[in-house]
């Protein structure tokens, strides 16, 4: 709103230039002070906690759109693992739940072969500490794979509420060893533990399957606690997992269900807590590498895990 003076003068009245001058000079100030405190009160004024309704959303633990999602509330892929680790875990409906992500291998156990093939205590028998894991045919390793998709998986777990710890994120030169990613589940005392893979069978191999703890009862392991409730994760997950994803269950595992029961891997003999592992396709099929060298698809895989594990946990 503007003021432009004589325009607005009574056109009866005669004024003197000194007072027409002094007319046009207190209508220019007044709306200038009525904007300036109608600015001040919108603030807040002083003294009445104002300031604090200008970062009220910041305070709500709201995601912003460079904290991890975008600006239409979609999560940002991928997410580096500092912003995650930062952000505060939220007042979502997995508030107190505590999960542990394992991302299978580790870029580094290529250069450490003596360090991943000495023997350790699975429980039932001895094996290596761990392995390099598989690649597709173009050189994308399963290391890398995990890694990606555990921190996208990660952010949307940590928007929903949960503590999220993962056994390694590449800050280690190698491992951890079979037995020890059981231990950090264990240590944790997690409502869920899942171990992110993907296959490396032949060609023409396709899908995803999720393996699940068999009864096991010997030596250090002893899963009878834990096999009912990985049973009912690992469904919803692979539930959860086909449908976001679009892809099917193995057509070489499983039949057809998705599921696998094993009792020779240490991370399920050890663990004392709900734990699976999922394979998310074979990297060795030109197909499924397509699929799994894809940022989207690598996005909707998180999710879809991501919605499996919030099933479990809410019951």
């Amino acid at each position: 709103m503007s003021y432009t003076g004589p325009e607005f003068d009574p056109p009866h009245l005669r004024r003197s230039p000194r007072r027409r001058t002094l007319a046009v000079a207190l209508a220019a100030l007044v709306p200038g002070a009525l904007l300036g405190w109608l600015a001040y009160e919108a603030l807040g004024g002083s003294g009445d906690g104002g300031p604090g309704r200008v970062t009220e959303a910041a305070s709500s633990g709201q995601a912003s759109p460079s904290g991890g999602a975008d600006g239409d509330g979609k999560p940002a892929a991928p997410v580096p693992p500092s912003a995650t680790a930062s952000a505060p875990a939220g007042t979502g409906s997995l508030k107190g739940k505590v999960v542990v992500i394992d991302p299978g291998h580790n870029p580094g156990n290529a250069e450490h072969t003596a360090e991943i093939n000495r023997q350790v205590d699975v429980g039932t028998h001895r094996k290596e500490c761990d392995t390099t894991g598989t690649s597709t045919n173009s050189g994308y390793s399963e290391a890398a794979f995990t890694l990606d998709v555990a921190h996208r998986l990660r952010a949307l777990l940590q928007r929903q509420g949960a503590t999220v710890r993962l056994t390694q994120d590449a800050d280690r030169p190698y491992g951890p060893c079979v037995d020890e990613r059981a231990r950090i589940g264990n240590a944790a005392h997690a409502d869920a533990v899942v171990s992110i893979h993907a296959d490396g069978s032949g060609s023409g191999n396709r899908g995803f399957h999720v393996i699940l703890p068999g009864e096991v009862h010997e030596g250090a392991a002893d899963t009878r606690a834990i096999v009912g409730p990985s049973r009912d994760l690992g469904k919803l997950v692979a539930a959860d997992f086909g449908r976001v994803t679009g892809s099917a269950p193995s057509n070489y595992l499983g039949d057809g269900t998705g599921l696998v029961t094993r009792e020779d891997l240490g991370g399920l003999n050890l663990s004392t807590v709900p734990k699976v592992f999922i394979e998310c396709g074979n990297m060795r099929d030109s197909k499924d590498a397509a699929l799994l060298t894809s940022g989207a698809w690598r996005q909707r895989a998180a999710q879809g895990i991501s919605e499996g594990i919030v099933s479990f946990l809410r019951g």
